[in-house]
């Protein structure tokens, strides 16, 4: 995400009225003369706006593949996985670009903004297409509705970062899933059905792993909507989320991130794409099962130490 700055007051861009000139016509009982506003010049920073902007063109390009009907001669399945590859497309220009701006000093109020709008398209928009394209087994106005919910979802997440994340924000972690996440999340799920597919069909497997397969296909169409429904919700929530590009970056790892990161290469090897959905799920919902267990494990913690002090007390 892009580093914030402050915005400016009003008196820092200039009233546009030559205060002294005005006080000498007023003093000769003339009428003071309006002076031209002056505005300030806006200087783009060509790196992170090149990147900035590709984030914005995968998220165009993915919608468009996703609503694409005869103009586009691919099944669906094939449709879905080039917009699911195009939104992770988009996550690494928007992993890129608020780098580059830090590391060149070119970080800027325009270029904030121009990545929020950008992030608005790619992360909400085309992930909603998505789900509004991937399933056919609820009725057309309730995937519609999940899809818009998830959208505006990614309107206030990305509101309330811009207004809650000071210009010294060290960006270690997020309240909330990062909307990033949230699409890749389902677009995760959009990359990894041909590869489903094929374990469903494919004789090289076994017959169990075939049925299994099927049976997930034919569940992720139900599956993937109340999936976008509990992203909605985890996008607006409080809970911790650690910025895993941040820390990879900074060579901030612990020995069981490292090995967390070599499970999924694994995975990635024996699953190909399948194994895709399985790590962002882990990241989604990983946060939020550690806080509730943690908050489960706090009251009894503290009957236990009440219990212990009165036994001692008794003593």
């Amino acid at each position: 995400m892009s580093e914030l700055k402050p915005r400016l007051s009003g008196t820092e861009w200039g009233d546009g009225i030559n205060s002294d000139a005005e006080e000498g016509d007023l003093a000769n009982g003339r009428r003071p003369k309006k002076t031209k506003k002056r505005h300030r010049r806006l200087t783009l920073a060509v790196l992170p706006t090149v990147l900035t902007l590709g984030n914005g063109v995968c998220g165009l390009a993915a919608i468009a593949i996703a609503v694409s009907t005869e103009t586009l001669d691919w099944d669906l399945e094939t449709k879905l996985f080039a917009a699911g590859l195009l939104i992770f497309g988009g996550m690494l220009f928007d992993a890129l670009d608020g780098s580059a701006a830090r590391l060149t000093g070119q970080a800027s109020q325009f270029g904030a903004e121009l990545d929020s709008l950008c992030d608005a398209v790619t992360f909400g928009v085309a992930p909603a297409v998505i789900v509004w394209r991937i399933s056919d087994a609820l009725p057309q106005r309730l995937t519609w509705a999940i899809g818009a919910l998830f959208a505006l979802c990614v309107l206030i997440r990305l509101a309330r970062f811009n207004v809650e994340t000071d210009e010294d924000d060290d960006h270690e972690g997020f309240e909330g899933i990062p909307s990033p996440a949230a699409a890749g999340t389902l677009a995760a799920f959009a990359i990894a059905i041909p590869d489903l597919a094929d374990f469903a069909t494919s004789d090289i497997y076994p017959e169990q792993i075939n049925h299994i397969s099927q049976l997930t296909l034919d569940a992720s169409h139900y599956f993937i909507p109340v999936l976008a429904l509990v992203l909605a919700f985890l996008m607006v929530s409080r809970f911790q989320y650690p910025h895993v590009f941040a820390q990879l970056v900074r060579g901030r790892q612990t020995p069981h991130q490292i090995g967390q990161a070599m499970f999924a290469v694994v995975g990635m090897f024996l699953l190909h794409w399948v194994a895709l959905p399985l790590v962002f799920c882990y990241y989604a919902f990983g946060s939020p099962i550690r806080s509730i267990l943690m908050q489960y494990r706090s009251p009894k913690a503290a009957a236990a130490t009440a219990d212990s002090s009165s036994q001692s007390d008794e003593t």
